[in-house]
């Protein structure tokens, strides 16, 4: 199935100008295709991997480390260690965030606790009066 860069537009989430980019940048798999008229052309392929491209970038994963991985996907079987080794680096990034996270939500929830006690006090004194 063909689709056009609207229609990977629209199944990613991506703007057209993003895509042009992340085609510029080098972190499709594959090259992109031309069709009649010089409009790119993209495969069903071509937005699985845009879809994990950019759940790697949600996460934090910079675009040149990106692009080094999907430079290890291009050129085929033999670089499994290597793309093993960046999954894993970002892997572990990703935990320490979700750590920072947590503790981040943990303070707001405390202090939302603290807001929500005040603001029940001061409504129920008002009622009482």
């Amino acid at each position: 199935m063909q689709l056009s860069i609207g229609q990977v537009a629209e199944r990613t989430g991506l703007s057209v100008h993003a895509l042009r980019f992340y085609e510029k940048e080098g972190i499709l798999a594959h090259q992109v295709h031309r069709g009649p008229g010089g409009r790119r052309v993209y495969t069903q392929q071509d937005v699985d991997w845009l879809r994990m491209c950019i759940m790697l970038r949600m996460s934090g994963m910079p675009v040149p480390e990106i692009r080094r991985y999907t430079e290890l996907v291009r050129q085929g079987d033999g670089n499994e260690p290597q793309r093993l080794d960046i999954l894993k680096e970002h892997q572990e990034r990703v935990r320490q965030q979700m750590v920072q996270l947590q503790e981040c939500l943990d303070t707001i929830t405390y202090k939302v606790g603290i807001y929500e006690e005040y603001v029940n006090s001061i409504a129920a004194k008002a009622v009482g009066q």
